[in-house]
């Protein structure tokens, strides 16, 4: 299957399949994406990060709309902070996701309304195939010995930052592991199992991912403990 963005894969795992509706934060879903977006530029090694601030280091385009549109208007803007950058991209940016995916016949847009008036959009799924990949990919790597490859290693720390582990949904016997190895990959160890000395990630994308990860964490705020 061809692969698809993070951010894509962040946003199906948000949203209920049949229900169509997103769960949990929405802001942190947001500027999860945001950072995702950045992350795959960073993993097609087209950002860095440097002196605190993301940086583009190629401009040749990637081919995915909407990653290269970012990676134009990086280039032709002065260098941001990674907090900077996710409040920059956030607005909107689901509302172009949901579009191309319902395009691509991933989910469907069903418009109701409400009250008469009031337009109300859900996007149940239409080929669950695409969020089966990733939550195998994810599965393998939070409940098996596997090390999880770049994408999947970024996808792990921005579930941690969005604060999105519920979206998981795994069975109650396999969560407390699953969530010790979402603290080990965040943390910037766990990706091959031991730190992140050894790991299979560049040194250059895991630096992107966490500084894009706190960024998320600092917008987001303490948890409230209930």
């Amino acid at each position: 299957m061809t692969s698809i963005a993070l951010a894509e894969e962040l946003l199906l795992l948000a949203y209920d399949d049949q229900t169509g509706k997103a769960t949990g934060s929405r802001i942190g879903l947001d500027l999860g994406m945001a950072a995702a977006v950045l992350v795959d530029l960073a993993l097609a090694g087209r950002i860095a990060y440097a002196d605190g601030n993301l940086v583009v280091k190629d401009t040749t385009p990637t081919g995915e709309p909407i990653a290269d549109a970012v990676l134009a208007k990086a280039a032709a803007d002065v260098p941001h902070t990674p907090g900077q950058w996710v409040q920059r991209l956030r607005h909107r940016l689901r509302e172009r996701v949901l579009e191309d995916l319902v395009a691509r016949g991933v989910i469907r847009d069903v418009d109701e309304t409400q009250l008469g008036a009031i337009h109300v959009h859900r996007y149940p799924t239409t080929d669950p195939a695409y969020e089966a990949e990733i939550r195998k990919r994810l599965a393998d790597a939070l409940i098996t010995d596997a090390a999880p490859d770049e994408r999947t290693a970024a996808l792990a720390t921005l579930l941690v930052a969005t604060r999105m582990e519920p979206a998981l949904r795994l069975p109650p016997e396999e969560s407390a592991r699953a969530h010790e190895r979402l603290e080990q990959i965040a943390s910037g160890a766990g990706f091959s199992g031991a730190s992140i000395e050894d790991s299979i990630v560049r040194p250059s994308v895991a630096l992107v991912v966490a500084t894009l990860g706190r960024a998320i964490s600092a917008a987001l705020g303490t948890p409230k403990v209930l």
